[in-house]
């Protein structure tokens, strides 16, 4: 059962791979203004599921504090070299040339990106299907405008709609696979959860502060300032009565 769990909760992440075709139809899609405010709900929702649900959640699983620290600490170091290397390479870089490289850059980028989030629903999903749920709400958060992001960046890179939604979304099957190789995984070695969610947390924490935050104080407009301040809130809001709400 929880394995199928698994299974739902990743193939749902893998369908956001969609999303570039229908918001692009939609005029308010394209504008700045919704990328500020996507941005920041996904920044809020990132942080508080860590902080209010994956990291206590892990300190209940163990008595080795230090080491699950350790072990947020090395997701934080992780989320930097993956930033660095590959996998947010295409929000830094908007060189129209050379399509075959950049746009494999992407799918591959991606792909490893959503392995990583398959293997932190795995991980969730087997100390608490509600945590697992939960952990999906915040990859999707951050997934729906990255997702639309690489559809505009494959589609400008030359590609026709068809073959950039085929090779999204197959870049994005990669979550189903991280998923189900880390429930065996982790069912195998099961002292390796606490560290999973330490890893976790510390993700989401990288990518909230040091990748999505700095991004909205690029923003200098003071007009923008509650456009960011409020989904920021909200997505923290909605994690927190989401906690509340599944833990009894």
């Amino acid at each position: 059962m929880t394995l199928l769990i698994i299974i739902t909760l990743t193939v749902a992440i893998s369908l956001l791979s969609f999303v570039g075709i229908f918001l692009t139809k939609a005029s308010m899609f394209s504008k700045r203004k919704f990328s500020h405010i996507s941005v920041s709900f996904a920044a809020g929702v990132l942080i508080a599921a860590a902080f209010i649900q994956i990291l206590p959640e892990a300190f209940h699983t163990t008595d080795d504090q230090d080491t699950l620290l350790f072990a947020t600490l090395c997701g934080l170091v992780i989320g930097f070299l993956m930033e660095r290397s590959l996998l947010w390479y295409h929000h830094h870089h908007e060189n129209t040339h050379n399509l075959h490289p950049t746009a494999l850059l992407v799918l591959f980028g991606d792909g490893v990106h959503n392995f990583i989030d398959g293997i932190a629903i795995a991980a969730t999903t087997l100390i608490n299907p509600a945590l697992g749920l939960t952990t999906t709400i915040a990859i999707a958060a951050h997934e729906i405008p990255q997702e639309f992001a690489d559809y505009m960046i494959l589609r400008n890179k030359g590609m026709s709609k068809n073959k950039a939604l085929f090779l999204n979304f197959i870049s994005a099957l990669t979550a189903v696979v991280g998923g189900i190789l880390g429930y065996f995984l982790l069912q195998q070695v099961e002292s390796m959860i606490p560290l999973a969610l330490g890893v976790t947390a510390g993700l989401f924490i990288y990518i909230g502060a040091a990748d999505l935050i700095p991004e909205l104080h690029e923003e200098s407009d003071k007009n923008n300032a509650i456009q960011q301040t409020v989904p920021l809130l909200l997505g923290i809001l909605i994690i927190f009565l989401l906690s509340r709400f599944l833990s009894h």
